[in-house]
């Protein structure tokens, strides 16, 4: 299906709609900030206060019937251990666990490995005439990231992460099979259970070694450690965070500087700038556009109904491109100045990981700018990858001078 000007249509997993949905999110913004989609039995909303507000509000939007739509119509029974499929009060324990982990000293710890690898990377592609900013660098950097904190051998990291990606891969414009995608989801969650089994009786200084050791008091009282399909929950779950949010983050990189050459120019010029501009590539085009919640009771958006027991989903991409908090909004800035944006959610379920995200981000702009101050995309060779999960390209090859 397509948007014209008498139809007003969104759907998540329409490609046509996926390939710029932005016309259509501000047409709901304007016209209809509280969407019904009856194909799908869903609700949507787009504006950033509503967006905002919702993600405060876990008792009335929760997570636990899954935070996408295919998962909360199937009623797909999940898996422990996935804390964005978690309401408090195992969301909070569980939680509780894994900011142990992703502490600022972990991740500053990491700043080294990182960009020596981008170096690594980057360093012989010098003079070859272009480069793709996702098989090069930005598939590439988070693996070994977050391969690096989990203990995964180096020699395994790729086969994991392209099982990954084929679970999230959509093959047409329709809502998925979720037992089909989860049963590929839990082959590659199998992939894990060897390092955890071997970490059991061999530990080391990594993530793995630390969800299996760590003690905590649950929901019942209880001090004890995480069970083996806890752990497993755990691994599968911050693989799959860890390696697609940022490939996605750093390519769009490549095609919004491609696209505002004279702001790139700026970044080569002014490294400090780069900070920024990673915050502004994130809310401009948010990796993870689409936020689905199950709503308990009867609540209004807007003067409409929105009834217990429906879905919703809240549209993060289109909240940040909402006119109403970002003057502008559809124009790409550095030098904007950005108070908050919710391209990492919002409440209980903010992205643990945004500040190793936003350090991979940075370092691989660094260091791309560093090698090649001047890049224009290869158009008729680059592919935009399609999932319900989040956005951005699958290849996105570039020409250098």
């Amino acid at each position: 299906m397509t948007t014209t000007e008498s139809e007003l249509y969104y759907d998540p997993y329409d490609f046509e709609i996926d390939t710029d949905p932005y016309p259509v999110w501000k047409r709901l913004r304007d016209t209809k900030p509280l969407y019904y989609n009856e194909r799908y039995d869903f609700f949507a909303l787009s504006r950033f206060d509503d967006v905002d507000r919702c993600s405060r509000d876990w008792e009335t939007y929760i997570s636990s019937k899954g935070t996408l739509l295919e998962l909360i119509k199937s009623g797909y029974e999940l898996p422990p251990g996935s804390i964005i499929f978690e309401d408090p009060p195992a969301h909070n324990l569980h939680r509780r666990l894994l900011s142990r982990v992703f502490t600022p000293r972990n991740i500053n710890a990491l700043e080294p490995k990182i960009r020596e690898f981008c170096a690594r990377s980057l360093d012989p592609l010098v003079g070859q005439g272009g480069f793709d900013f996702i098989a090069d660098i930005g598939a590439q950097m988070p693996m070994r990231t977050i391969g690096m904190l989990l203990g995964i051998p180096e020699s395994d990291q790729e086969a994991i992460r392209d099982r990954i990606d084929e679970g999230l891969r959509l093959t047409d414009g329709a809502m998925p099979d979720v037992d089909a995608t989860f049963a590929g989801a839990a082959e590659g969650a199998d992939g894990f259970a060897e390092y955890i089994d071997w970490r059991a009786t061999h530990p080391s200084d990594d993530l793995m070694t630390d969800l299996l050791q760590a003690e905590f008091e649950d929901e019942t009282g209880t001090v004890r450690r995480l069970t083996r399909d806890e752990v497993l929950g755990y691994v599968n779950l911050i693989a799959a965070a860890g390696n697609e949010t940022t490939t996605r983050l750093i390519g769009w990189t490549g095609k919004v500087l491609a696209e505002h050459p004279d702001q790139r120019a700026e970044l080569v010029a002014d490294r400090s700038l780069v900070p920024n501009a990673i915050e502004e590539l994130l809310r401009y085009e948010s990796p993870s556009p689409v936020q689905a919640r199950y709503v308990t009771k009867d609540v209004e958006h807007h003067g409409e109904a929105l009834p217990a027991g429906s879905a919703v989903l809240l549209l993060t991409a289109s909240a940040n491109r909402d006119e109403r908090k970002f003057p502008q909004a559809d124009r790409f800035d550095i030098h904007r100045t950005i108070d908050t944006h919710l391209a990492f959610g919002f409440g209980i379920h903010f992205c643990l990981g945004s500040a190793l995200a936003r350090l991979e981000g940075q370092i691989a702009l660094d260091e791309i700018l560093q090698r090649f101050p001047t890049w224009e995309v290869d158009w008729d060779q680059a592919v935009q990858a399609r999932t319900s999960t989040v956005r951005g390209w699958e290849k996105l090859p570039v020409i250098t001078a």
